[in-house]
């Protein structure tokens, strides 16, 4: 019988226990990014929209709307907000423009103001603080920009390759940008100048749609159905069932979550072992962001208006 139950248990060691979502938060539209700060959840969205749940109470208590667009026959249409961050009580965001450009708004005091316009003929995919007053962004082109808000001026731009964008991470002190393209190798450059410090390649072999950096150790998301892990002394991939579109990492980049099939599961790993542990169960599309709020929970989103929140333990 001790033999039995000591063979069962090494079973079921090797499988990751299913797990269905602890909370359901119920956004405006299709879901398009996710912040986490100070208690609070911004979600933005497809439907012009960036929606904000207080986490003790669960309820929304703000909705920021950006101005609609005309489509290409003069009609109305929701602007999809591609990109947010948040520092301070202030919110920078990249939200559709006319013509196919894309503005950027900073959302103080309660009022949306136009930072980076259509003027600029600018393709943005991605922004993010640097400081209060400096924000980076980057192009579809796989151009990367600083830009200075108070002094509204440029302080610096790189080409960080010629294929193109897919997105980028930021270290804990923001000293450093990961960039993910369609390479399928990324660059780190330098915020301060933007000089690329080193290129990680030889894991992915295509399209890194997302990239996540945490205590040194980085995370992709690639087309190829490889979740790239890049550590100092542990380089490895895990393969997916599918084109993995979103992955994240926990605070001390222990564990990591990837998406893993077509059914939109996640599954949770330790980065250092690579025993998967959990497979997190109930997205009906396809992922969108996978954000930890610390080693025990996390935040799950795809292209529909849900957003889940997971215990791990």
């Amino acid at each position: 019988m001790k033999l039995l139950i000591s063979l069962l248990f090494c079973f079921s060691m090797l499988f990751s226990q299913n797990l269905i979502p602890t909370q359901t938060y119920i956004a405006s539209g299709g879901v398009t990014d996710l912040v986490l700060k100070d208690k609070l959840l911004y979600i933005s969205t497809e439907a012009s929209i960036i929606d904000v749940f207080d986490l003790s109470t669960s309820e929304l208590i703000n909705s920021i709307k950006v101005p609609k667009v005309k489509d290409f026959i003069g009609d109305l249409i929701n602007a999809k907000i591609y990109s947010i961050d948040v520092i301070n009580d202030k919110i920078i965001l990249v939200a559709q423009g006319e013509k196919g450009f894309r503005n950027i708004y900073e959302y103080v005091n309660k009022k949306l103001v136009p930072i980076i316009t259509i003027d600029k003929r600018m393709y943005i995919a991605k922004v993010k603080y640097l400081n209060k007053d400096s924000i980076i962004f980057g192009l579809l082109t796989n151009q990367i920009f600083v830009y200075n808000l108070k002094e509204k001026k440029f302080l610096w731009e790189v080409q960080a390759s010629q294929s193109k964008f897919s997105s980028f991470a930021l270290n804990e002190d923001k000293s450093k940008i990961i960039v993910a393209d369609e390479s399928g190798a990324l660059k780190q450059l330098n915020t301060k100048d933007g000089k690329i410090q080193k290129i990680y390649s030889g894991l992915n072999v295509d399209n890194i749609f997302q990239v996540d950096i945490k205590n040194g150790i980085i995370i992709t998301a690639g087309q190829d159905r490889r979740c790239a892990i890049y550590e100092k002394y542990n380089q490895y991939y895990k393969k997916a069932d599918f084109l993995i579109y979103s992955a994240g990492l926990s605070p001390s980049g222990k564990l990591a979550g990837f998406a893993n099939n077509e059914e939109n599961d996640v599954t949770i790993f330790n980065t250092k072992t690579k025993k998967e542990l959990y497979t997190l169960k109930g997205h009906k599309m396809t992922l969108t962001n996978i954000l930890f709020k610390n080693e025990n929970e996390l935040y799950s989103s795809s292209d529909d208006n849900e957003v889940y929140y997971w215990k791990l333990k």
